[in-house]
This record gives structure tokens, C-alpha cells and sequence, in this order.
């Protein structure tokens, strides 16, 4: 093989994630068609989103943008450097660019003097991530985490958490405070003093949920203090295939292979408080196939 074109394939770039998700959205494409196209597993696809991997090889990157049938340049980081230059050359030539900046120097030392002397913005209470498998079968339960990843923990929060209409929550740790199935709403109150790090749930797919589409979650952190209240997004995972698929099998194929079921198991770990089957999952995994019983509601092993 030619060295540079070695070099250039083993070259990493770095992902706008906020785009790449955005353009795939907007072309109304799922991340199953993505990973399908570039020959990656969704897990992947979700993660170049979430902006967890940064850069990534730029053959892969050569692969998404032809997924998405865009240029690679369109996904890429932009670079700074030239508006940075450019704008430290109308400084010179401007001496009336110097007194406005000297101006606006001044204004903003004020105000950061006045923003540190304050107290911190609620915003900064606390965060929150979801983390979602890749597929939900209807009729199926499937794990939702929301890890509390930021927290004053003597400040109390309220968090609610929108899940899809006609699914339903069957389990859940801490037990929600309130929790209406029929417009898919929970909320969690967290008292001040309360150390939780993580709330944990198992949902049920509506039944009558359509084959192939995208399931939407979504949520938000209310902190409050000296009498002052904010909201806070919850960030991480918010969309969730649905297919006739285990949520343990991230790529889809029907099967559960090493790597899947060791994905599996520390999800079951996090998931502590709610009752996951684990032999029932052992024995898809020391199957060479699985397949959903309607009778059973359930995936059971299948041999060729």
C-alpha cells in the first residue's frame, strides 16, 4: 500500500457532532441506516453525536459524509485561526477599533466582577445524561438511565422525564414521586441531603408502537434556591429505534454475541433497583439466534 494513502486513512479528524446529528436528522435518516452504510454499530453512530469520540479515523469520516451525502468538510470542526486573524488586523488599522475595545474590555470586567460576586447560576446545580439502548421491540421492556452527573448535593431538585405516549413505566429506582402512564410523564423530587447519583427505569413499548420509527424521550432538572427557580435539560440520548430486537443487541443482527452481552451486563449492574431476567438473557446469548413469541410477549432462543 502507498504510504500516504496509508497515512491519509489512518489520519483521525475532528467531528462536529452537534452537525453531524443535525444533517441526519434533517435528511430524516436512522442511525441503524448510518452504522448499515459506514460498518459501524449504532453504539458508534450515537456516540459521534454525543461528541464521547472527538475525532475519529478519517476513512470513517470519508464514509459518514457519503452516508449523509454531504462533503467531509461539513463535518468537520472549523477551524478559528483565520477570523482570529482577520479580526486582529482591522484592530490595526482602526484606532478607533482600539478605543471601542479598550471600552468593551472594561464593560466586561465589570460584569465579570459582578457575575463572580454573586452566587453561581442554578444552571450549575446540576446536569443530567440519558442513556438508551439502540432498539426497543414493541410490547418489550428496555433500561433507561439518567445519571445525575453534576451536583450540589444540599440543593434539592425535581426531575421530569417525558417518555414516549402508550409506553409505560413498570419499574423504577428510586420509585418515582409521581408517575402518569397515560401522557408518558414521571417525576423524581430529590431532596437536599440525598446522595443518589443515578434514577433508573424499565418501560414498556406500547404494542401497537410502528415498526421502524424513531421513539423520542426527553426531560428536565428543576433546582431552585433563595427563592429564584431554573430548568436544566437533560442531555445524553434522546431517540430509540424501534424493531422486532433485543436492547441488548446493538447491531441488530438477531443474535447476542460476547461483546453485546458484556455491554449487557454492566447495564444490568447500573440498572440496580429494577428486575432484570438474567437467565432469560443468558440463554439468547448461548443461542445462535433469538425470535419474539406473541403468545409469551417475549424473546426466546432459537436454533438453525
Amino acid at each position: 500500500m502507498d504510504k500516504n494513502n496509508f497515512d491519509d486513512k489512518a489520519s483521525t479528524v475532528c467531528l462536529d457532532a452537534a452537525e453531524v446529528k443535525r444533517i441526519r436528522e434533517d435528511q430524516q435518516l436512522t442511525q441503524l441506516y448510518i452504522s448499515k452504510v459506514v460498518g459501524v454499530t449504532t453504539d458508534t453512530i450515537s456516540r459521534w453525536e454525543n461528541n464521547r469520540y472527538p475525532t475519529i479515523r478519517r476513512e470513517n469520516a470519508l464514509k459518514l459524509a457519503e452516508a449523509l451525502e454531504v462533503p467531509l468538510v461539513d463535518l468537520l470542526l472549523k477551524p478559528v485561526d483565520e477570523s482570529i486573524d482577520a479580526e486582529i488586523s482591522v484592530h490595526k488599522k482602526s484606532p478607533v477599533i482600539w478605543v471601542l475595545l479598550v471600552a468593551l474590555l472594561l464593560l466586561t470586567l465589570f460584569a465579570g466582577f459582578s457575575f463572580f460576586t454573586k452566587a453561581p447560576p442554578l444552571q450549575s446545580l446540576v446536569t443530567a445524561e440519558r442513556f438508551l439502548p439502540d432498539f426497543a421491540a414493541p410490547e418489550s421492556s428496555i433500561p433507561v438511565q439518567i445519571r445525575l452527573t453534576h451536583r450540589a448535593k444540599s440543593e434539592g431538585i425535581i426531575l421530569r422525564e417525558y417518555f414516549p405516549k402508550g409506553w409505560k413505566i413498570v419499574q423504577a429506582y428510586p420509585p418515582a414521586s409521581s408517575l402518569d402512564n397515560v401522557n408518558g410523564v414521571a417525576r423524581w423530587i430529590i431532596k437536599a441531603g440525598d446522595d443518589s447519583e443515578r434514577i433508573v427505569y424499565l418501560v414498556q413499548i406500547d404494542p401497537d408502537a410502528k415498526l421502524n420509527s424513531e421513539a423520542v424521550f426527553r426531560g428536565e432538572i428543576i433546582a431552585s434556591r433563595d427563592r429564584s427557580q431554573s430548568s436544566v435539560q437533560i442531555q445524553g440520548e434522546s431517540t430509540i429505534a424501534v424493531a422486532q430486537v433485543h436492547w441488548v443487541d446493538s447491531d441488530g443482527n438477531g443474535q447476542i454475541d460476547d461483546v453485546e452481552m458484556l455491554e449487557g451486563s454492566f447495564t444490568i449492574e447500573d440498572m440496580a433497583g429494577v428486575h432484570i431476567d438474567w437467565d432469560d438473557l443468558e440463554k439468547l446469548w448461548d443461542a445462535e439466534s433469538y425470535v419474539w413469541d406473541e403468545d409469551k410477549k417475549k424473546f426466546l432462543p432459537q436454533s438453525k
